[in-house]
């Protein structure tokens, strides 16, 4: 046997609740990284070019695809249990230890905290290695719809939880106890998986040796490489600076913690499902065009609303969830089915891991880019450009799905 199948015995419902618990747990992180702490350092006064940095911490999403092989090598031995729970145990606890001591640090100086959440990066963007091959490689193709919703929902959710409830807490009881807070959210989220359905796995006979090169070799692969640098670019550069925009409109911590918590908890996750829904009915290039199109018109209003001097405070947190929460949320769904689809299951998380390199690459040369042309330009030069590179993005999409995937 090269590849264990999917397990049958297994209801897709534990597997979908075990990789959504780590895909949650992974979104707290990343939420109180780059949409939490932004709002709070902002607050304390801190510049946006300062606040731009903080998308350096992503650098291990970028590049993990360096150590992908040696992960799945190891997760998948030549002849053996999948060893998915062992990464994953031991992943978040030192996800978890590291979020303490960031507690105790404080959100300034910024320099320690950088560092820290730097390594807890690494630790929790090898444990994604692990999930989205398992996730892969377990679930039937017909349920792959349903894990592209629980991973991009499940984002959604940790994001409510890390960006959302994380403010409001910081606002309540202060930057350590929110902090603890999430340390032990992490924990308690990744028992599904650890103690779930991947304990089950068989030992099984594996011929294929995962290598970066037999991915790259694959002409699906080379596409979906292209497709999600520049999707990445329409989607995140003109959102990099939301929170500090909101921040600089006059909302307050708790209110753009109860904005993101039930922005991403509501329309996210619903989004999410309808997200996959849309997909089976129009296909995944034209919901990706279609999300395009929309965030672009978003990033349109948010630059005529800052030239005017005024937009309603209503309509502004309104606009904030749809470009944050809901187009997103569509657009991810479906480029997540695209590269589920062109994944080798014999090593997903190879596979997986390079389209979500891609996406990383572009999101810190976007994110450190857009702290610098907001702070110097103003916002609504800012999101004019990103309006433009959004457009741009689009009219590039059409052009690659079109190119055959063999040849």
């Amino acid at each position: 046997m090269a590849l264990q199948p999917a397990n049958d015995r297994v209801p897709p419902v534990a597997i979908l609740v075990a990789i959504g618990g780590l895909y949650v747990a992974q979104s707290v992180i990343g939420g109180l990284t780059m949409l939490g702490l932004p709002a709070v350092l902002r607050a304390q006064g801190m510049a946006l070019d300062q606040i731009g940095l903080l998308y350096l911490v992503v650098l291990p999403w970028s590049v993990k695809v360096l150590w992908a092989p040696t992960v799945e090598r190891y997760r998948l031995p030549a002849f053996g249990r999948n060893r998915s729970p062992v990464i994953v145990l031991a992943g978040c606890l030192m996800a978890a230890a590291g979020l303490a001591v960031v507690a105790f640090i404080g959100p300034a100086p910024l320099l320690p905290v950088m560092v820290v959440l730097f390594a807890v990066a690494i630790v929790t963007s090898t444990v994604d290695i692990a999930c989205d091959g398992y996730a892969v490689e377990t679930l039937a193709e017909r349920h792959h719809g349903w894990g592209n919703a629980a991973q991009v929902g499940g984002s959604y959710l940790g994001s409510a939880i890390g960006a959302g409830l994380f403010l409001v807490l910081v606002a309540r009881t202060g930057w350590t106890a929110a902090t603890v807070v999430m340390a032990l959210t992490v924990v308690a989220l990744s028992l599904p998986f650890v103690l779930g359905p991947a304990q089950r796995s068989m030992p099984v006979n594996r011929t294929h040796t995962p290598s970066l090169k037999a991915a790259l070799s694959r002409r699906e692969v080379q596409n979906a490489i292209l497709i999600a640098a520049v999707f990445s670019a329409s989607q995140r550069w003109g959102l990099s600076m939301l929170g500090p925009f909101l921040i600089d409109q006059g909302l307050d911590l708790a209110t753009i913690g109860a904005l993101n918590g039930i922005g991403s908890m509501i329309v996210g996750v619903g989004c999410a499902l309808f997200g996959g829904a849309l997909v089976r009915w129009c296909g995944a290039t034209t919901v990706l065009l279609l999300a395009i199109g929309f965030q672009a018109a978003m990033l349109i209003g948010f630059a005529v609303g800052d030239a005017s001097g005024h937009i309603p405070r209503s309509l502004l947190m309104a606009a904030a969830v749809v470009s944050s929460s809901g187009i997103m949320s569509i657009g991810f769904v479906a480029l997540y089915a695209q590269f589920m689809g062109w994944s080798d299951p014999k090593q997903a998380g190879i596979d997986f891991t390079i389209f979500q390199c891609t996406d990383g690459v572009v999101a810190i040369a976007g994110g450190v880019g857009a702290g610098r042309i907001a702070e110097h330009l103003g916002y609504p030069v800012f999101f004019s450009i990103a309006a433009a590179v959004s457009l741009a993005a689009a009219a590039a999409i059409g052009r690659l799905v079109r190119r055959p995937n063999h040849g």
